[in-house]
C-alpha cells in the first residue's frame, strides 16, 4: 500500500476500519501455542530489529525469531518473541514456553552472544559436560554433524564417545537415544553436497 503512494495515516486508517488487527490476533495466538515436536536436532535463534512509536517515544525494539530444523530436516519457525531488555530470566521464559509446548530435547541450540541465554539454556535443558570442558566437546559433537553420511556420523558418535564417556557417562546417551531424530542431517548434507558439484560444473 505504501509503495503505491498511500499515506502511512490512510494505511492506517484502513486497518482499523477493517478491523484486520483485531481479526487476525485469535490467529496469531493460537499459531504462537501450538504443540510443538518433542525433539528437534537444531535451533537457531536470531533477531531482527526495527524502531517502534511507544506513548510518542520511539523505542529499538527486537523480534526474537526462533527458527528449527524438524525430525524430516524441514525448517519450522516455533516462535516469534518481542524484547527489549533480555537477560537470563528472559531467555528462561522463551525456553520454558517450549517446553511447556511438548519439547523435551535440544541437540544443538545456535545463538550469537545473547546477554543470559546460555544459563538459561542450562537451567531449562540441563547440559552433562561443564564449562571447561565444553569447547572441546563441542570442536568433537561437530565431527558427528558435519560427518557426509550417516554412517560417518554414527563412527564420529562412537569416537566421542569412546573419548568422553568415561569422564562424563550420561554425555552421549541423548545421542544415541534419539538417533532418529538427528539423521536427516545427514540428508541436508547430502543435498548440498550434490548443489556444490552442480554450480562447480
Amino acid at each position: 500500500m505504501y509503495a503505491k503512494g498511500i499515506t502511512t495515516r490512510q494505511i492506517s486508517d484502513t486497518i482499523e476500519d477493517t478491523d484486520v488487527t483485531d481479526k487476525l490476533l485469535p490467529q496469531i495466538e493460537e499459531w504462537q501455542n501450538r504443540p510443538l515436536d518433542e525433539a528437534y536436532p537444531v535451533i537457531y535463534i536470531d533477531a531482527i530489529h526495527y524502531l517502534v512509536r511507544d506513548n510518542g517515544i520511539i523505542r529499538k525494539m527486537a523480534a526474537y525469531v526462533i527458527l528449527g530444523i524438524n525430525c524430516e530436516g524441514h525448517k519450522e519457525v516455533l516462535s516469534i518473541n518481542i524484547g527489549e531488555n533480555e537477560s537470563a530470566k528472559y531467555w528462561l521464559n522463551v525456553m520454558n514456553e517450549l517446553k511447556n509446548r511438548g519439547v523435551k530435547d535440544i541437540m544443538i541450540i545456535c545463538a550469537d552472544g545473547l546477554s543470559g541465554i546460555k544459563e538459561a539454556i542450562s537451567a531449562a535443558f540441563p547440559k552433562y559436560v561443564p564449562s571447561k570442558d565444553m569447547k572441546s566437546f563441542a570442536v568433537d559433537l561437530k565431527t558427528i554433524y558435519n560427518a557426509i553420511s550417516e554412517e560417518e556420523g554414527r563412527k564420529a558418535l562412537n569416537r566421542v564417545s569412546e573419548k568422553w564417556s568415561p569422564k562424563y557417562p550420561h554425555a552421549m546417551k541423548r545421542w544415541y537415544d534419539n538417533w532418529d531424530v538427528v539423521t536427516p542431517i545427514f540428508k541436508l548434507q547430502k543435498i548440498k553436497s550434490s548443489k556444490k558439484c552442480i554450480s562447480k560444473r
